[in-house]
């Protein structure tokens, strides 16, 4: 049964002029859609707008998100399917908040998840958007153990536009006029999400709360292998225009090394020799290159490219045995290596020590 939030606690004032819009694009989603409508209309923060956008779902998922009476609720319905995209796009266009969130339509919220990033945009009016970091649960939403713990700190985030997507997009919650300005590219019906972090990381500061926020449900129509590829095919072209960006030649061999750098243990890569050699150099003309572009910011970058090259020779050892390390102490990138590491639990403790970063 769905949670019906009572009408008379909710302030209509706030229902034509809310401080958070949230937007849930939907497509044949009847099994999920509910537990995440629910998620949201239990917010402890109460001035907020749901606006559920379905996408010309075939299954009952509009009858469901029809059935809720609560006045936050506003249901858009698109006369055919328009894909992830312009779906969201209508959302952006739609939103009546200061502030808009999203979350997809099999993910769910904690509770707390719209009061505390609320707070951080109203207290940090230099930031554009400001994610969390996501647990997974399984397709019955039993929690598991695995956490996506992204980078939290703005030049930690922009530094790794190049590889990976910086915040999670259904964690997030941006400034709508941000939002509005640069919006999803329609052509991307794959990996837009990366594509507009990255581009809006480039020009705005965005920060991740290191705590969990949203649980994210992992079950078999989520990607199926096809998208998979299309989806890498999507993040290759990201990467090739940021790579032109940044004033560098690269080959299509480039690009697909480059793509298993940050994805070798997922892909159940293990580097040989060739691309051991491939990476140092790689990875050395892409630090050359961002001192001379600035496109990316130091030393965060180097530090990542340090970072990378570490994984590299790690995974190279499995093969190669220790001669890889003798590689690796004589490295121009090792010096970074180990400022980055370093930092990974000190990126946590500035949001919790110093709120006003």
């Amino acid at each position: 049964m769905p949670l019906v939030s009572p009408v008379d606690k909710v302030d209509l004032a706030m229902i034509d002029s809310p401080k958070v819009t949230v937007v849930i694009p939907v497509y044949n989603r009847e099994k999920y859609v509910g537990d995440a409508i629910d998620s949201i209309l239990a917010q402890t923060f109460p001035d907020f707008e749901l606006l559920v956008i379905d996408d010309g779902s075939t299954d009952g998922s509009v009858e469901i998100v029809r059935s809720y009476n609560d006045p936050r609720l506003r249901l858009v319905c698109n006369e055919t399917n328009l894909g992830v995209p312009k779906t969201r796009n209508r959302g952006i266009q739609f939103a009546r908040g200061k502030y808009l969130a999203f979350l997809d339509s099999d993910d769910w919220a904690y509770p707390e998840r719209l009061s505390k990033q609320v707070a951080f945009l109203d207290s940090h009016p230099d930031y554009a958007a400001v994610g969390s970091w996501i647990k997974w649960m399984d397709e019955e939403g039993r929690s598991l153990r695995r956490i996506r713990r992204k980078p939290v700190l703005p030049d930690e985030i922009a530094a790794q536009r190049l590889f990976r997507q910086g915040i999670e997009n259904s964690a997030s919650m941006a400034r709508t006029v941000v939002l509005r300005e640069y919006g999803h590219q329609e052509e991307y019906d794959l990996s837009e999400d990366f594509d507009l972090w990255s581009r809006i990381a480039a020009k705005h500061k965005l920060a991740t709360l290191p705590e969990v926020l949203v649980r994210c449900r992992m079950h078999g129509g989520r990607i199926s292998q096809e998208n998979l590829r299309r989806k890498k095919d999507r993040r290759l072209t990201i990467y090739a225009a940021q790579l032109h960006a940044l004033g560098i030649a690269f080959t299509d061999t480039d690009l697909e090394r480059h793509f298993l750098l940050r994805s070798m243990r997922k892909q159940r890569f293990t580097p040989d020799l060739a691309y051991l050699e491939w990476a140092e150099r790689w990875l050395l003309q892409l630090q050359e290159a961002n001192q001379r572009a600035q496109s990316y910011p130091e030393p965060a970058f180097s530090e990542m490219l340090g970072r990378f090259w570490l994984k590299v020779c790690w995974y190279a050892s499995m093969n190669l045995g220790w001669t890889v390390w003798r590689r690796f102490w004589r490295s121009p990138l090792r010096g970074r290596t180990w400022q980055g590491l370093q930092k990974p639990s000190s990126l946590y403790i500035p949001f919790l020590r110093h709120p006003k970063l």
